[in-house]
């Protein structure tokens, strides 16, 4: 049987939220492949990666042995203003790191034999660059290996369970993007956007909408705010910063949704 790189969605951190076969995914394979940020994170000075270990506890829930856990130094990644402030020179700088990612888990496949597992945050085919390294890595032809992919339950999914509310008005469109690229989104005239892959939140000029914000969802630490964007800003803001200091990162996505 060929060697097997199995990808498996875990979810946001919550470890009740793993699918059946996510659990079945994980305990047939030999390894796991874990990037740890603990070095390359903005602000984090070297302090142990809080999704490692994370990742760590979901394993401890579902595995019925002690796995073999191999840490990868996820490679820096350059994030100065010069060399992201447009989408072009962003998306070079991600390529970049994306290409030094797969060298990295290139290495750990050369060096250990079996079956190798990845767990990825929510799901791997969204917002996720694991499917695409990966592929670079079988594409360099060092490596051979079948890849298969587990999905998760994503953020996205998790937003709508927690304020109990459809995504999208009966037949409208829902469109997806990111931080980065939310004021694209409006001029195009989008009126229903889930953001994810916040840096801050912006929402000048947005007072009116109305958010449903989620930080840090299926952990002990997870937050919620809704409201008239104007009157909640603040809120989200003192929420981030609660995240930050209990859980050493923050994860958040918001559903933003033009009044009428």
């Amino acid at each position: 049987m060929p060697r097997r790189v199995r990808l498996i969605g875990v979810g946001c951190g919550d470890p009740e939220q793993v699918t059946l076969e996510a659990v079945a995914a994980m305990r047939s394979v030999d390894f796991f492949v874990v990037s740890d940020k603990s070095r390359t994170a903005p602000g984090n000075s070297g302090m142990p990666d809080p999704l490692v270990n994370a990742r760590e506890r979901l394993l401890d829930r579902h595995l019925l042995e002690e796995p073999v856990i191999v840490r990868v130094e996820d490679p820096e990644r350059d994030r100065s203003a010069a060399r992201t402030s447009s989408v072009e020179s962003y998306e070079k700088v991600v390529t970049s790191w994306h290409d030094d990612r797969a060298s990295a888990f290139e290495r750990v496949l050369l060096d250990h034999e079996g079956d190798a597992g990845f767990l990825v945050w929510g799901d791997p085919a969204f917002y996720d660059s694991t499917i695409r390294v990966l592929g670079s890595v079988a594409a360099r032809g060092n490596v051979s290996f079948e890849m298969d992919v587990i999905p998760g339950i994503s953020s996205v999914q998790l937003l709508a369970a927690r304020h109990r509310l459809v995504l999208h008005e009966v037949g409208q469109a829902l469109h997806v993007t990111t931080g980065r690229r939310l004021r694209e989104a409006v001029a195009q005239g989008q009126d229903n956007v889930v953001v994810m892959l916040n840096r801050v939140i912006e929402l000048d000029g947005l007072e009116d909408w109305q958010v449903w914000w989620g930080g840090n969802l299926g952990t002990p630490s997870e937050e919620l705010v809704s409201g008239r964007a104007g009157d909640v800003v603040a809120d989200i803001e003192a929420a981030r910063t609660r995240l930050k200091e209990a859980a050493g990162w923050v994860m958040d996505i918001y559903l933003l949704r033009r009044t009428t």
